[in-house]
């Protein structure tokens, strides 16, 4: 059985510019209905920067909103303070049982969510 991943925007970002200084792991992937509106809104250098992001969006499976990521992204922003963002991702993460990828130290702090943080090229 593959391990799953929840990809950050931060670290999406990153992956998809080629800032991370090692390939990710193995496993399966997806990102939360967050992720995905981040990245749709993000100013891009060049029209190909959009469109790379376009591709990998339609490539990797986006997680809704469901009435238990909210339940407990509410808990996650009360009890941790966290962003209203990064607590829907973090809950994300921990109700698809998937570790999150974050280069976000806060994210990697939250009770109850497994966090891999990757290292940047210098």
């Amino acid at each position: 059985m593959a391990i799953r991943y929840c990809l950050d925007t931060n670290t999406a970002i990153y992956f998809l510019s080629g800032r991370l200084s090692e390939p990710l792991p193995e496993g399966e992937w997806l990102i939360s209905v967050i992720t995905e509106l981040e990245l749709r809104s993000y100013t891009f250098a060049t029209p190909d920067d959009e469109r790379k992001v376009a591709e990998f969006i339609e490539r990797i499976p986006v997680v809704a909103l469901t009435p238990e990521i909210k339940r407990l992204a509410i808990t996650m922003r009360r009890d941790k303070r966290l962003k209203l963002p990064d607590a829907i991702i973090a809950a994300t993460s921990q109700i698809t049982q998937a570790t999150l990828v974050t280069n976000d130290d806060r994210l990697d702090q939250a009770l109850g969510v497994s966090c891999v943080v990757p290292s940047l090229k210098t």
